[in-house]
Parts: C-alpha cells; sequence; structure tokens
C-alpha cells in the first residue's frame, strides 16, 4: 500500500468493553477519491454497531483497507451494508480493467473480506460470522468465493491471477464456481473474496533510488514463503510508486505470522538485498510484531495510538 497518514481519517474512539471482539479488515478498489472511501467507511459503521478502527487509503495501489471491530453476531450485517455502498459508488468492470487499475491486484470493488479473530477460541465465531457476510454480501448479485481456512487452504493470489477479467472467464467456463451468490462475475462489481483468519500484517518498504521495480520483484521473489531465502507465512510482490521526483520501488508484504515473524525480520531479509528507504504499516498490527523495530528505518505516519492493535482496541 502507499502512503499511510496521507488523509486525516475520523475513527472511532478506542473506548471498548472487555470483551474481546472479533475484526473484519474490507479492502475496496478505490484509492484516489478521498470522499468516497470516506462516504464507504461511514456505511460500514452506520448503525453504531461495529467501530471503525483505521482506514488507510492509498492512490499507487488503489485500494483502501478498513479495520472494524464488532461483537459476534454484530459484523456480518454491517460488512452487507458497507458492500451494499461501495457497489453503489465503484465500477471496476471492463473499462476500469482495462485502465490504470493501480498497482495491487483486485478482482472486485469489495474485493476481500477477512473476519480476524484475535484468539484461537474465537475461531468458530469468526468462521461463521465471515461464512454469515458472505451469504449476505451474494445477496447484492455479487459471487463470493472464500479462501484461507474457510477454503481447504486456497489463496488470495490464486484467485486474483489474471485479475477480474481472468477470474470472469473462469467462472463463466465452469472452472470456478462460487461458494456464494450468482455464477458469473458482477458487471460493475466483479467478485468480493471472504477469508476468517488470525491477525496478519501488511507491511510495505520503499527502497532507496537507485533500486528499480524489476530489482524489488526479484527481492520479492527471494524473501516470499517458498522462495530460496523465504520467510514462513509472508507474501510478497515488487511494485512501482509514483513520485514527484519519478519512480520508486516497494517490496510490498503480507506477514502471516507476525509473532513468529516480526517486522524487523522482514527488513533484514529486503536489507541483505538493497537499502531501504522507509517503511509503512497498511491497518494495525500486534505489538509484539513491532518488538525492536530498527531506529533507522522510518515508518511513515505510524501513531501508536491507533496503529499498534492491543493500543487501538483499548487493551493493555
Amino acid at each position: 500500500m502507499g502512503d499511510a497518514g496521507e488523509n486525516a481519517w475520523q475513527v472511532m474512539p478506542s473506548t471498548i468493553s472487555t470483551e474481546l471482539p472479533l475484526l473484519a479488515v474490507p479492502n475496496i478498489s478505490e484509492g484516489r477519491a478521498p470522499s468516497v472511501v470516506q462516504a464507504i467507511a461511514r456505511a460500514f459503521t452506520a448503525e453504531g454497531v461495529v467501530r471503525l478502527l483505521d482506514v488507510h487509503s492509498d492512490a499507487d495501489h488503489h485500494r483502501a483497507v478498513l479495520t472494524l471491530a464488532g461483537a459476534p453476531g454484530g459484523l456480518a450485517p454491517e460488512l452487507a451494508r458497507g458492500a451494499a455502498a461501495t457497489l453503489a459508488q465503484l465500477d471496476v468492470g471492463t473499462d476500469r480493467a482495462a485502465a490504470d487499475i493501480g498497482q495491487h491486484p483486485h478482482v472486485g470493488a469489495v474485493d476481500v473480506v477477512p473476519v480476524v479473530y484475535l484468539d484461537p477460541a474465537m475461531r468458530g465465531a469468526a468462521c461463521a460470522e465471515a461464512l454469515v457476510a458472505a451469504e449476505l454480501i451474494s445477496r447484492l448479485g455479487v459471487p463470493v468465493l472464500l479462501y484461507g481456512e474457510l477454503a481447504g487452504g486456497r489463496t488470495r493470489a490464486q484467485l486474483r491471477r489474471g485479475g477480474i477479467a481472468e477470474l470472469a472467464r473462469r467462472l463463466r467456463a465452469g472452472e470456478l464456481r462460487p461458494d456464494f451468490g450468482p455464477a458469473t462475475a458482477h458487471p460493475t462489481a466483479g467478485v468480493t473474496l471472504v477469508a476468517a483468519r488470525a491477525p496478519l500484517v501488511a507491511f510495505n518498504l520503499e527502497l532507496a533510488p537507485p533500486v528499480d521495480v524489476g530489482q524489488a520483484r526479484r527481492i520479492a521473489a527471494l524473501i516470499r514463503e517458498g522462495g530460496s531465502q523465504g520467510l514462513p507465512g509472508v507474501r510478497a510482490l515488487g511494485i512501482a510508486l509514483r513520485r514527484p521526483a519519478g519512480i520508486v520501488a516497494q517490496v510490498s508484504t503480507n506477514v502471516e505470522r507476525p509473532t513468529e515473524v516480526p517486522l524487523r525480520t522482514v527488513i533484514a531479509a529486503v536489507a541483505a538485498h538493497a537499502a531501504v528507504a522507509s517503511a509503512e504499516l497498511v491497518g494495525l498490527a500486534p505489538r509484539a510484531a513491532l518488538e525492536d523495530f530498527p531506529s533507522d528505518v522510518p515508518l511513515a505516519g505510524f501513531d501508536p495510538a491507533r496503529h499498534i492493535l492491543e493500543n487501538a482496541l483499548g487493551f493493555d
């Protein structure tokens, strides 16, 4: 993702009950129109049932990531309400697919909707909430495919490969069948991917010039799980970012085991191949993931009160 903190988002207070909530992290395919993102964010919280902890919007990735918290049983209807508002605002059909769609792969207006459990004891509640959310979103006419634990380990990357056009083709050909909803992609909203999972950390590293995007892609291939220097549970892409001075390179990662692979480990793996200019969180991270974070790597827009998960939730 792009520049954290470039928009002053209004988030709800962090005072909550002592009961552990579920989180949801809907990703929407809009990062260049702040007013649209703000309107969609308000729709997810219009009933006051869930709380908006963070919004991260990025023009390069053309994507916004919302972090919501709510009690089991309360999240799914609000996720569907927010999805309906997103469908009314965004068109990711063929015209956009053929134009500048941003650096991040996506397959829908509401691209992914993970429901996150903060304790293994809440895994069942998260799975149930995700399945209800998938059913409700599908009633909007959008096919929903499951990934991760709810789909035998099928990954987002497997479903996103080739983008909206390729996933729509696979659905038409019967190579894939949606888990909920119509058999073909929505003409303007595409497809939505839904999962239940433990917390992960979306973490980006901007590389110092003269490193280019080709080198960033090679580094990403080395450090992602399965690469020759792969870190367990790390997904990585090399991305080109627009900056006033020109194009710079970024290694964009999802760290799926942030307590086992803290962010300092990801930085060290990338820094073995290129100088790291700055780092960025997309959304929130558990405190343990940030332990011993290197002091010489700027963390853009970082606010401990908002971006450390335990602080945002009001837990010590």
